[in-house]
């Protein structure tokens, strides 16, 4: 029966292929119920989802093919679920236990749990794992070092299925770094029987093949249109998955993606664009939400090393006059959160970021800000976004060209190819940028540490304040809850004043559904989880 519809499948796939390359068409009622159909603009690249080189795509898909130790948990809301960054449960982890001075991790594994090809998950593969992540040449090596998991950790294999984590140092981000798709468990015999002495954690061989635990194996992989995923009937780590197969088909065209959902071909896509939202919204004949990302923000970002946004006061007379309700109706058909209007003044209530700042529309309060910074009669400059950004770009650039001619500055508007604006954000070569990003992390100090202090490519702004810059190494380290907070809103009322960049609105992941499909989670890598999914 399998290899039947496999057959079926791939005949699908064949079926139409104006579509997308390999196309997608219409399936029997049988395999509606057993089979998911996920298209998607991005491309999946490599099956080592930690490869410096992968796609989004590729990094997120490792949470279907492959385990990690622990796994964030969910809350349900408002029809769909999001992750809890505060709770954090085991994954191939049966349970696990932090010492009171919070450096030692010990992490007790499923002793029922088995890798695709039927060997048993050891702490001897965990460690290999671990070790890759922090020594390889991957994307791993970066992100775990936010929670000070480094070369320098204690990797220890107590016995068979315990594991154990010294850190040099308590940090509040150790433990969900292990949550992430950068911390995934490899099969390590596998892996080293692949490896070679140029290659030794064998990162050649992990491009096209897989050494994972997940819930899912990888049963046809196209590098870049398709891979079709089969369910591991054997795992344990959590609830066996609604559907046996999962198809991820690449299909660059947005309004192909809604058409194939509206007919019933596809059942699921992300990153839907405005205009296909309210026309799928509109037909009835999809679901669709648009799902807010708490860590996610949309900005007008100032070049704090370039004149004249290193005065204070021109940043904030441009933070005044802004078209805020216009720019999130016109540009989002007001769908995503308002980072501006907040009450308060000197220090926010809640120590979340990003969170509203009290910037509101004042043009009065702009032309005396601007003024008071000698530029009575304003100045000329440069506003430049990248073309993968033109979507919300196009129609957010005219309308800030037009309310900041309103107080003297005059704004030239410079779209550019997307690699080479990306560059230009490396070298911080442009006075005036439109940015969309987010942090993996809910958390204030995460947030600051990668887009408002020191050299990184992410400080769109090139900030640099002596007293964040000198609170945020020991925040990170911060065990006591009470001062965490505090601080965290003294930070946050640090950035308002000094309004680095203006915040717009908080972006919203934008999903269409088949009308049967349900169990879509918000997870912090913006992209599905085809475990969670079933159909009605």
């Amino acid at each position: 029966m399998l290899g039947i519809r496999r057959r079926q499948l791939l005949a699908m796939t064949a079926a139409t292929a104006a579509v997308s390359g390999l196309g997608i068409a219409q399936a029997s009622a049988q395999d509606r119920k057993s089979v998911m159909r996920y298209v998607t603009p991005n491309q999946v690249n490599t099956l080592d989802p930690v490869m410096l080189t992968a796609t989004q795509e590729s990094t997120a898909l490792s949470v279907n093919i492959y385990d990690r130790l622990l796994i964030f948990d969910k809350t349900q809301k408002d029809g769909y679920g999001v992750f809890d960054f505060n709770k954090i449960n085991g994954e191939l982890a049966e349970s696990y236990t932090v010492s009171p001075d919070g450096l030692v991790m010990t992490f007790k594994l499923r002793q029922n749990a088995k890798f695709h090809d039927g060997s048993p998950v050891t702490a001897d593969d965990v460690k290999w794992s671990l070790e890759r992540a922090v020594s390889g040449n991957t994307m791993s090596k970066a992100q775990m070092e936010t929670g000070s998991v480094t070369a320098e950790t204690k990797f220890e294999v107590v016995d068979a299925h315990t594991f154990r984590m010294t850190l040099a140092k308590a940090d509040r981000l150790a433990l969900a770094n292990l949550a992430t798709i950068y911390a995934p468990i490899y099969n390590s015999k596998l892996a080293q029987k692949n490896a070679t002495a140029d290659d030794p954690w064998a990162g050649k061989w992990l491009q096209a093949n897989t050494a994972g635990s997940g819930a899912y194996t990888v049963e046809r992989y196209v590098p870049g249109q398709q891979v079709v995923l089969k369910r591991n009937e054997d795992w344990v780590s959590g609830k066996k998955p609604a559907f046996e197969q999962v198809i991820l088909q690449t299909v660059p065209d947005a309004s192909t993606r809604g058409n194939l959902i509206e007919k019933g071909d596809a059942d699921l896509t992300l990153a839907v664009q405005t205009a296909d939202f309210d026309s799928l919204e509109k037909s009835g004949k999809a679901k669709v939400q648009a799902i807010p990302m708490p860590t996610a923000f949309t900005a007008l970002v100032f070049n704090t090393k370039m004149a004249p946004f290193d005065n204070k006061l021109v940043r904030q007379a441009i933070a005044a006059a802004m078209p805020y309700d216009d720019l999130i109706r016109g540009v989002v058909n007001g769908r995503g959160g308002k980072l501006y209007g907040a009450s308060w003044t000197k220090e926010p209530t809640s120590f979340a970021f990003p969170q509203a700042l009290p910037n509101k529309l004042d043009l009065d309060l702009a032309k005396k800000k601007l003024s008071d910074a000698g530029f009575p009669n304003g100045f000329e400059t440069t506003l430049s976004y990248g073309a993968d950004r033109a979507e919300l770009a196009d129609l957010a650039a005219p309308l800030i060209q037009e309310a900041l001619g309103k107080i003297g500055i005059k704004i030239r508007i410079e779209k550019m190819p997307a690699p080479q604006f990306a560059e230009a954000v490396t070298q911080k070569s442009k006075p005036l940028t439109f940015q969309q990003s987010l942090a993996y992390f809910p958390s204030t100090e995460y947030f600051f540490r990668v887009f408002l202090s020191g050299p990184s490519r992410w400080n769109f702004s090139s900030w640099a304040n002596a007293d964040v810059d000198a609170t945020l190494p020991k925040l990170r380290y911060e065990a006591d809850q009470a001062k965490f907070e505090a601080e965290s809103k003294r930070l946050i009322g640090l950035m308002a004043e000094e309004e680095p960049m203006v915040l717009l609105w908080q972006p919203t992941l934008n999903i269409a559904m088949s009308q049967t499909l349900k169990g879509f989670t918000l997870w912090y890598h913006r992209s599905a989880d085809f475990r969670e999914l079933s159909r009605a």
